[in-house]
């Protein structure tokens, strides 16, 4: 099977100070990735680097199924428009009809749990509503790869908590391969098939887990704060060294 993301030995270096060296990672198709890490440890630039926003130093980075799709930690809608014109945006760049693009943009927003914020401007949607709809604008780009880089991170608990519920009801509908970039361990090992500890200075992989949790699972599940121990015991020895 062609992985939906290959990254073949990828270093990259800015101003003679190398960032990232030697990451090997693979995504197959419709598997869910998360990359977690202390801060520093060049999990931001590993996406970019996938998304085709930078090149690398050196090894190659192959994402066959074309240009992914990206959502970040701030939604980045034009404010200008309703949900559904930010929709439309990402549907008509993509070269779909203008006839389609309506009914497309309002199974979209169903898909995300928000059939009734159509016409509704940025300003009147909620911080998670936003997230909602940015993650509805990622997947009109009809990528087969959707990177995601803490894009709940600025969400208050609860709120995270419903869109880790949305998120992998939304990936179980339409199985995208996902790159996941997290600080959160919780969220990583309730998210996440497979986690993949980054290490920094300079960014490398330092552990593999892989997770066989059985969806859906919740935050305070014995097996997931289990898991999440030994993560963490692991991050603080990468820290510590």
């Amino acid at each position: 099977m062609t992985n939906a993301i290959t990254v073949c030995g990828a270093s990259w270096s800015v101003e003679g100070n190398t960032i990232l060296r030697d990451v090997h990672l693979g995504v197959a198709p419709g598997e869910f990735v998360c990359v977690l890490g202390a801060s520093g440890c060049g999990k931001s630039t590993l996406l970019n680097l996938v998304a085709g926003l930078d090149a690398p130093s050196s090894g190659s980075v192959h994402v066959p199924g074309g240009r992914p799709a990206l959502m970040f930690q701030e939604h980045a809608l034009f404010p200008w428009l309703t949900a559904g014109g930010n929709i439309e945006f990402a549907l008509e760049r993509r070269g779909v009809a203008k006839g389609q693009r309506r009914e497309e943009a309002a199974e979209l927003l169903r898909l995300v749990r928000l059939p009734e914020a159509y016409r509704r401007r940025v300003h009147e949607l909620s911080g998670g509503m936003r997230q909602r709809v940015a993650l509805a604008r990622a997947l009109a780009q009809g990528s087969e790869v959707l990177l995601m880089d803490e894009p709940f991170a600025a969400l208050d608990a609860i709120t995270r908590d419903l869109l880790h519920d949305e998120l992998t009801g939304v990936w179980s509908e339409r199985k995208p391969a996902v790159l996941f970039v997290t600080h959160n361990v919780r969220e990583a090992v309730r998210l996440g098939q497979r986690i993949v500890l980054m290490a920094a200075r300079p960014g490398r992989v330092a552990h593999v887990w892989d997770v066989d949790i059985p969806y859906p699972r919740r935050s305070e599940d014995a097996d997931v704060s289990a898991l999440a121990r030994d993560i963490t015991a692991r991050l603080r020895e990468e820290i510590g060294e």
